[in-house]
C-alpha cells in the first residue's frame, strides 16, 4: 500500500492519493511505509522539496529507492514548470539551486534531455515562451444575469 501510494505521488495524482488514504483504517496509517508516504506527500505540498529529496536516505525498504527517484524527477518537472512561466531565461548557477542539482553538468544533461527546447548560452538557460494565446473572449455578463433574472420570474410565475 506504501509503495502504491509513493507511486500516485510520483505521477503527481494527489486526488487518488488522499482518496486512498482515506481508506485506510488508523491502524495501517501507522505502518512505517505508509507513515512515509504521508510525510512525503506533506513535503511536497508544502514546497519542502529539499525534505522531500533528503528523504530517499530514510526510504523505510529498499524497494522504495526507485519510487524516490521517480519523485525527485517528478519535483523537477513541477519546478520547471514553473520557472519556465515565471522567468525568461535563468543563470546555470541559478537554475541548479532551483532544480536542486548538485553541478551544472547535471543540470545540462537535464535540459538537454527533458527540454530541448531550452537554449542554453553564455552561462544562461534561456527558456522559450510559448506562442501568445488568443485573447479570451469577453463574457457577456449583463446578458446573463439579465436572462438568469428572467429566468427566475418565469419560475416564479410557475410555482
Amino acid at each position: 500500500m506504501g509503495l502504491n501510494l509513493l507511486r500516485l505521488l510520483v505521477q503527481n495524482r494527489i486526488a487518488e492519493f488522499h482518496t486512498e488514504l482515506g481508506l485506510l483504517s488508523s491502524a495501517t496509517l501507522e505502518n512505517p511505509c505508509i507513515k512515509h508516504a504521508v510525510e512525503l506527500e506533506q513535503s511536497f505540498m508544502e514546497g519542502a522539496y529539499n525534505r522531500v529529496l533528503s528523504a530517499r536516505q530514510t526510504a523505510p525498504d529498499e524497494t522504495y529507492v526507485y519510487f524516490m527517484d521517480l519523485l525527485a524527477k517528478t519535483i523537477r518537472d513541477e519546478i520547471a514548470g514553473c520557472s519556465e512561466k515565471a522567468y525568461d531565461h535563468l543563470s546555470i548557477s541559478e537554475g541548479c539551486k532551483m532544480l536542486l542539482f548538485s553541478s551544472d553538468q547535471q543540470l545540462l544533461t537535464y535540459v538537454n534531455e527533458e527540454h530541448p527546447e531550452w537554449e542554453v548560452k553564455d552561462g544562461l538557460v534561456v527558456f522559450q515562451k510559448t506562442r501568445e494565446t488568443a485573447p479570451c473572449k469577453e463574457i457577456p455578463s449583463l446578458q446573463l444575469i439579465n436572462q438568469t433574472l428572467s429566468y427566475t420570474r418565469e419560475l416564479e410565475r410557475i410555482l
